[in-house]
Order: structure tokens, then C-alpha cells, then sequence
């Protein structure tokens, strides 16, 4: 997997301003029904719920996005184009761009920050599925998803002061998880994989989803291992090279398992993660939800191709 580091930045990055900002193939990727994903503030939800099945499905069939950036995520602006930028993004690495994974977003869903005033010596990741952002006095101002990563000012017995996009604002205590920002999140095993994202059964799948608005099979399998403090590649087929390779009879819970048409032997087209006892975990396509299925007699069973371990044995303290 290619190695990235935020020290391609310089003095000033560019970080999402909106809740969920999505990456288009380009700038004519986006249609007019995708308004909500657009715009500022984005409503992911209401998007997502306005969507019929077909204009869901063709955000994958037409090619139009790519993958999805959660508040405060920094990237790379390398070109501009009127309204939207294209950008890399360095912690989703890719094959596509050895910076990060590329795309176009719209200009105005990107603030521009100091890099040095929003460093921070700790940062606070959301581990409920959603939080609120909200002002000192409590009043909500932004739905943030799981996994999103903030700069903290402070940590008080019942909240959180962060750095944002739009300002020093706080979050719930019990809503998210501080850590050391050099040191990372604690290295989760196998077990914690599966129970990062577990609890999103039933979750509707989503093209290009990288949130707890909708997540694709990639997009799930990079947030379990985030949440447990492993970077890796954003894509399916980016993930199966990488990691520890593991033969079909050493499985473990939190492997991730890649399936591929002609019985195995053609293009690699889906992630799942084991979950032991010939279960898997997965977020399985457009109009279907996350699920726990077996493997034993379904069409995955015949495709399985290939099992990767990118986890350690033990938790690390």
C-alpha cells in the first residue's frame, strides 16, 4: 500500500465544511436530483432518502462518484475548475494517485485553515453513529458521522471543545473517543474489527459511501479498520493487495474476504469482512442493507477469491 503523509501540506490545508462531502468522477458527475449532496450545508440524509432505487444505482453504473470525505478531513486541491476543485484525499490511499484518492468536489464544501493553528495535540473521533456539533450554550448546529475526526481544544467531564471548519465548537463526551494525535488510535484485533461496524446492519448501501449515511463494501471495510487504528486502501481492489495474505483454512474474525466473478477467477468486484463461523460481514449493493450472512451455499461462496489480514493479534495498550 502506498505510504502518505499529511507533510505534503503546507502552511495552509484545505479541510470538508459540510457534514459529507462527495468526490465526483467530475465536475458534470453530479445531477440535479443530487442537489442536497452539492450544496452548503449538505443533508446527506435527505439526499440519500430522496434517491429512487435506478438514480441510486446509476451513481455506479454512470461512473459519477468516486468515494465521500467526512467534516474537518483535509485534502489536496491540485486543480480547480469554476465551482469545484479536484483534490486528493492522503488518508484514503489509492492506486489512482499515490497522493491520495482523487476527485472532484465543490469548491465551496472546502474551508481554508492554518495547518499549524488546526493541529492539536489530541483528536476526537465521533464512535456513536452520529453526534451533534454544538455551541456552548447546546444548541445543535451539524449531524457528524461516525469516525469523524476533530483537532480538540479541551476535554470537560460532559464535552468536548474542537477545532471546525467554521470555529471552535463542541461534542458530547460520551459521543467520542480522544486520542493522542501522533500516536493514533489503539490497534484493535480482529474482534474489534467486526464490532466497529456492526452495529450498522441494516444500513442501506451506498456508491462511493464513506459515512453512517450509507457505506459501500470498501468503504465499510476501511472504516472498521480506522476506527481500530489501521489505515488502509480505500478500494476493494487496492485492499486485496495489501496486508497479511491468509488461506481460506486459517480465517479469523476481521479478515477481509474479496470475491470475483467466474467463480473466483475474473475481476475482483466486493469486500466482506469474516465473521467467524463461516459468516460474513458486508454491505452487499444498491437496495440491499448491511448484513451477516453465511457463506456456506450462496453465489459469495463460489466467488470467494482471496482473504487479507491487515489487523495484530493482540490489542495494543
Amino acid at each position: 500500500m502506498v505510504k502518505q503523509s499529511f507533510d505534503q501540506f503546507s502552511n495552509t490545508l484545505h479541510v470538508t465544511a459540510v457534514q459529507v462531502a462527495t468526490v465526483w468522477t467530475s465536475p458534470d458527475s453530479a445531477r440535479a436530483i443530487d442537489k442536497l449532496g452539492v450544496t452548503v450545508p449538505a443533508d446527506m440524509q435527505e439526499w440519500i432518502n430522496g434517491l429512487t432505487y435506478e438514480q441510486n444505482l446509476a451513481l455506479c453504473e454512470e461512473n459519477r462518484v468516486q468515494s465521500q470525505l467526512l467534516y474537518g478531513q483535509p485534502v489536496i486541491i491540485t486543480e480547480t475548475q469554476g465551482d469545484w476543485a479536484h483534490v486528493v484525499i492522503p488518508d484514503q490511499p489509492s492506486k489512482k494517485d499515490e497522493r491520495g484518492y482523487p476527485g472532484w468536489m465543490p469548491h465551496a464544501q472546502l474551508r481554508e485553515v492554518n495547518k499549524s493553528d488546526w493541529q492539536s495535540e489530541h483528536t476526537a473521533a465521533v464512535s456513536s453513529k452520529k453526534a451533534w456539533l454544538q455551541t456552548e450554550s447546546g444548541q445543535r448546529e451539524m449531524e457528524l458521522s461516525y469516525l469523524t475526526m476533530l483537532p480538540v481544544v479541551k476535554v470537560g467531564e460532559t464535552l468536548v471543545e474542537v477545532k471546525t471548519p467554521h470555529g471552535n465548537r463542541f461534542l458530547q463526551a460520551e459521543e467520542v473517543i480522544v486520542f493522542p494525535t501522533e500516536k493514533g488510535l489503539n490497534k484493535g484485533n480482529g474482534q474489534k474489527i467486526v464490532k466497529a461496524v456492526e452495529d450498522f446492519q441494516g444500513l442501506d448501501y451506498f456508491w462511493g459511501g464513506m459515512s453512517a449515511y450509507g457505506y459501500d463494501c470498501s468503504g465499510l471495510a476501511y472504516a472498521a479498520h480506522k476506527a481500530n487504528g489501521y489505515q488502509i486502501a480505500r478500494d476493494a481492489g487496492d485492499q486485496a493487495k495489501a496486508g497479511e495474505e491468509v488461506t481460506f483454512d486459517k480465517l479469523q474474525t476481521g479478515d477481509l474476504l474479496f470475491f470475483a466473478y467466474e467463480e473466483g477467477k475474473g475481476r475482483l468486484h466486493h469486500v466482506g469482512i469474516y465473521y467467524g463461523n463461516g459468516k460474513m460481514l458486508h454491505s452487499p449493493q444498491t437496495g440491499k442493507g448491511i448484513e451477516i450472512i453465511e457463506l456456506a451455499g450462496t453465489v459469495y461462496e463460489k466467488e470467494l477469491c482471496a482473504a487479507r489480514r491487515y489487523w495484530l493479534e493482540t490489542e495494543e495498550k
